[in-house]
């Protein structure tokens, strides 16, 4: 009988990163809108977070476009039924944005010309969303974006993402949300390969021209796994606001507290496992939170 009432729960999200789908197709999932709270809490026009792999980054970040852009609001809100976002004041600003997500999480390439050519494509693929917003635009706007949109030689590349912004801001007439996931892969991957430093160059002239001071901008977000420093990515930026596994902020929001795995546990009557999970999986200390692994808990569930 046991096994077959287990059978009855919900599925775990093995693999799945978009909020959405583990929405839609019922999923169990553990609550952390509250992250969306606290960003409009604190208001920091630019948010760093830095996590281990598999910490919930990218579902995370896909949290935050499904609750802030302005296309399909209704029925995104909807997605957010029941989660303790809908309990709080900012539920108001759901849907209030349009939404820029660019993510680096799966470039892999071992030279920089191929990485070139992939990070070419990424941006041409993201211009690609908001063609419709071509309709309005003047000559001079039209040329450079098609330039962008057609990944030809001749485009500014470096300064695509934040021409990207103001153009969105012109159609909208309002601020952008910015998310950038996973922004250091690609440097992580230049370092392991020997092509270090023409990708530092790129994505230091890339990112500030999107990031520092820039006035289309209402908030913006971005994950990695460390906080290039050294090289100054993010030199002179005196807005940013660098949440790494020391600090006591937004800390329950990445990984899985032991409240929220002893909730798992009795879901999916493995009660008596505790004691094992807490030997295998509650190894990091987030500021002041034990935080388990989500990737290791999940998958032992």
């Amino acid at each position: 009988m046991a096994e077959k009432k287990t059978r009855n729960r919900k599925p775990l999200p093995i693999g799945v990163s978009d909020f959405k789908e583990i929405v839609e197709n019922n999923y169990y999932y553990i609550d952390k809108t509250k992250l969306i709270e606290d960003i409009l809490h604190y208001r920091a026009k630019v948010n760093l977070f830095t996590r281990p792999r598999r910490f919930g980054k990218t579902l995370n970040m896909s949290m935050i476009k499904y609750f802030f852009d302005m296309e399909n609001r209704e029925k995104n809100r909807k997605l957010f039924d029941g989660l303790n976002i809908s309990e709080s004041e900012y539920m108001q600003e759901q849907g209030q944005y349009p939404v820029i997500y660019i993510s680096f999480r799966n470039m892999e390439e071992v030279s920089w010309e191929n990485s070139y050519i992939a990070i070419r494509q990424l941006i041409s693929n993201m211009y690609d969303e908001f063609k419709f917003i071509r309709e309005d635009m003047d000559e001079r706007e039209l040329f450079y974006f098609d330039n962008v949109w057609f990944n030809k030689d001749i485009a500014d590349w470096k300064g695509s993402l934040k021409a990207l912004t103001k153009y969105l801001y012109e159609y909208y007439g309002k601020k952008i949300v910015l998310l950038i996931d996973e922004y250091d892969k690609p440097i992580i991957k230049a370092h392991a390969n020997g092509y270090y430093e023409e990708t530092i160059k790129f994505f230091k002239s890339f990112f500030e021209n999107a990031v520092k001071g820039n006035n289309y901008v209402e908030i913006t977000v971005i994950t990695g796994i460390l906080r290039i420093a050294k090289e100054g990515i993010f030199s002179g930026l005196n807005n940013l606001k660098v949440n790494t596994v020391l600090s006591d902020n937004y800390t329950e929001h990445f990984g899985i507290l032991e409240s929220e795995v002893e909730e798992a546990l009795k879901y999916y009557e493995l009660n008596f496992e505790l004691e094992e999970v807490k030997k295998w999986y509650n190894g990091y200390c987030f500021g002041k939170n034990e935080v388990y692994n989500p990737w290791s808990t999940i998958n032992f569930l």
